[in-house]
């Protein structure tokens, strides 16, 4: 299946003391990095980081600002589809949407890909990790269909500081049940704890203040 992606990190992070959420390690890694690389590894063609430019990434991914900065998801996947669509080439039929915060959203990506052997046109999939919540940044959208919405939020003076649940809302989405623990995600330093994820340091990623 041929898509694109967009991740995610442009957020305020002000649960975690301002601290960005791209930065932090896991196992060695940032989780910006493991993020992209599970793009990849799932086959994107393109991905795009909607965030900071990180020169340590620049091979690996391209980068796009929502504007104004920190208004929000929705405006932040609207800036991912335009750096998309105006890189020369044709966006592809389907794009990934991943916050940059789950360390082990690879996982959740193969199921998702799993899905679309589902019958039935649908404009979408996300990933429920069986507790009937939803995680509609992990998820697959048909490219023109969410181009079209993000576009109308605009037109409509409401798309800055939306949420994507108001950007997705009349999308029919299918729910896919996803491995447990793939989508956990990292807002607070105690979520961070349990997944054993921490604050960097300029050995593990250079884009981290020296300490």
């Amino acid at each position: 299946m041929e898509f694109d992606a967009i991740v995610l990190a442009g957020g305020r992070s002000s649960r975690l003391g301002g601290i960005p959420k791209a930065t932090l390690v896991y196992h060695g890694e940032t989780l910006l990095r493991r993020a992209v690389q599970a793009t990849a590894h799932a086959g994107a063609r393109r991905t795009v980081v909607v965030g900071p430019t990180m020169p340590w990434l620049a091979a690996e991914a391209l980068f796009a600002r929502e504007d104004p900065h920190f208004s929000g998801p929705a405006a932040g996947i609207a800036a991912g589809l335009a750096a998309l669509a105006g890189d020369g080439q044709a966006p592809a039929r389907w794009t990934l949407v991943l916050a940059c915060d789950m360390p082990f959203a690879s996982s959740a990506i193969g199921a998702l890909l799993g899905a679309f052997e589902l019958p039935g046109d649908v404009d979408g999939v996300v990933a429920d990790a069986g507790d009937g919540h939803r995680q509609h940044l992990a998820g697959f959208y048909d490219t023109d269909v969410l181009t079209e919405v993000a576009a109308g939020l605009d037109a409509s003076g409401t798309l800055i500081n939306a949420s994507v649940r108001a950007l997705l809302a009349n999308l029919e989405l299918v729910a896919v049940p996803v491995p447990e623990g793939s989508t956990d995600d990292v807002d607070t330093w105690h979520q961070a704890e349990v997944l054993g994820v921490t604050a960097a340091t300029q050995r593990n990623d250079p884009a981290a203040p020296a300490t």
